[in-house]
């Protein structure tokens, strides 16, 4: 089953893992709110970066009620979506989901650590059309949104006729530069990179050892068609990603060796 999302009549349910107040989510409220009927945003209450698609069920969540259609969530931005789906929208549910945009890319294997993408993930689980939308930074200190500003727009506009197709969801990621320096909008494959390559060894004031998880890659950069590559060539990348992750070339020789 595949839809295709007229924004024009759409209500559209905005979350992302940065938190409710960060700057990405405002760049992708303020230019949806120019093309949808209706904008609703629920996100996290305080950054998640990184939780992956970790949904809390250990203790009760709460719900803020932030402004007018805006709502944060004292958990992950799965439990934001559920709860922005079956409780925040329960009488007018969303016609498509978009997460972000993250303050980051979410290229490569990113995209299994990534809570923006898990937003859009469990949109796709409970049936709607998502999408997660990520900023590039080299200088986090200088991301540079007004090429989010200026292409979030411009990539909706050409998605208009794409069929979203139930199970599966849009990874797209906007690389640094100036909008003006952005090459086109490339589809691309999920390239590959591992995070925490690099783990940190200290010891804390009380003399017991600690562990942190450093930031470094083994990246293929420069791996023609995939996420990665495209992004250092300044194009927009849009990657369609899918929940099943059945490997189904091995389903045949699987069976064959357990008859």
């Amino acid at each position: 089953m595949s839809q295709r999302i007229d924004l024009r009549r759409a209500r559209v349910l905005i979350s992302n893992d940065d938190g409710i107040h960060a700057p990405g989510i405002k760049v992708l409220e303020n230019a949806v709110r120019d093309m949808a009927r209706e904008v609703w945003v629920v996100a996290p209450e305080n950054e998640q970066s990184a939780t992956s698609h970790s949904l809390t069920l250990r203790r009760p969540l709460r719900i803020r009620n932030v402004s007018d259609g805006r709502f944060a969530v004292d958990g992950t931005p799965t439990d934001s979506v559920l709860l922005g789906v079956l409780k925040v929208m329960a009488e007018t549910p969303p016609d498509v989901i978009m997460s972000g945009v993250n303050r980051g890319g979410n290229l490569g294997e990113d995209v299994h650590y990534s809570g923006t993408v898990a937003a859009a993930m469990e949109g796709a689980l409970l049936g709607i059309p998502s999408i997660a939308f990520s900023q590039v930074y080299d200088d986090n200190r200088n991301v540079i949104w007004e090429t989010s500003e200026r292409w979030v727009p411009k990539i909706l506009e050409a998605l208009r006729d794409y069929e979203h197709v139930a199970g599966g969801l849009l990874n797209v990621n906007i690389p640094d530069c100036p909008p003006d320096q952005v090459t086109g909008i490339e589809v691309a494959s999920q390239g590959k990179r591992k995070i925490g390559s690099d783990i940190l060894q200290g010891t804390d004031p009380r003399g017991e050892d600690y562990f942190w998880v450093g930031m470094q890659r083994d990246e293929q950069r420069f791996r023609a068609g995939t996420d990665l590559e495209a992004c250092t060539r300044n194009a927009i990348a849009v990657t369609p990603l899918s929940l099943d992750l059945t490997a189904a070339d091995q389903l045949a020789r699987l069976s064959e060796v357990l008859a």
